[in-house]
């Protein structure tokens, strides 16, 4: 589904993605795990058109997403929920998940998709005429989550889901996560929770300094040595 072939990415003079080359199957919930600054959550932008690269192949569904602008990347059958949930904080819940269908048409889906993330996530359905900005940060990454499903993607990107979350809300969020995959959306994860973000994939990249050095099935990885010490804390 996507493909990333040799891609190299620049902060102005700053080399951040140094030529990854990584892809995503059908279905599949594929993880980039790393430490701060690797280049994960450069990786997204990158796929989302929020970044270009200058170097390159980058292909979703076949077609050539490298030089297309964000709001058609969202068309083709890609969202992002980013790092920091970002939630329209001055609208309620109803208009931030009436924002994730904004280049949508047909009321009838528009409808059935908002039942389903209330049947995903029943709080924001208790919260749907309160303000954004004062949930409390699992709500407002529910939120975010709901939003991004509105655009009905094939394809979505989480940026981080857990940060700053309690771990019970942590685990309800993955189950959650693969809630939503078992539904048919695929998934390109980044996590600094590897733990997590292992159990929950098929299949791990792991990031060092903006190149690849590690990828396979996810168990695999979390039974790796060279990984539990650099990333599991074992």
């Amino acid at each position: 589904m996507l493909v990333l072939e040799d891609v190299h990415v620049y902060y102005g003079a700053i080399h951040a993605l140094k030529g990854i080359s990584f892809q995503v199957n059908q279905g599949e919930i594929v993880t980039l795990i790393g430490s701060n600054g690797a280049g994960k959550s450069t990786s997204l932008k990158t796929i989302s058109g929020l970044l270009r690269p200058k170097q390159g192949k980058l292909t979703f569904n076949s077609e050539d997403l490298s030089s297309i602008p964000p709001q058609n990347v969202v068309a083709k059958g890609i969202s992002q929920v980013p790092e920091g949930r970002r939630v329209f904080a001055n609208m309620t819940v109803m208009e931030n998940l009436d924002m994730g269908a904004f280049l949508r048409k047909d009321k009838s889906g528009i409808k059935k998709d908002v039942e389903r993330v209330f049947e995903l996530f029943p709080r924001l359905k208790e919260r749907k005429s309160q303000v954004a900005g004062t949930l409390s940060g699992g709500e407002q990454q529910m939120l975010a989550m709901g939003r991004a499903l509105m655009s009905k993607p094939q394809l979505m990107l989480l940026d981080e889901p857990s940060m700053g979350l309690a771990p019970i809300l942590v685990k309800q969020i993955f189950d959650i996560i693969k809630e939503i995959n078992a539904q048919g959306t695929t998934i390109l994860l980044v996590e600094q929770n590897a733990h997590m973000a292992l159990s929950v994939a098929n299949r791990a990249y792991v990031l060092e300094t903006g190149k690849i050095v590690l990828s396979g099935e996810a168990r695999e990885l979390a039974a790796s040595e060279e990984v539990r010490k650099a990333y599991l804390g074992g």
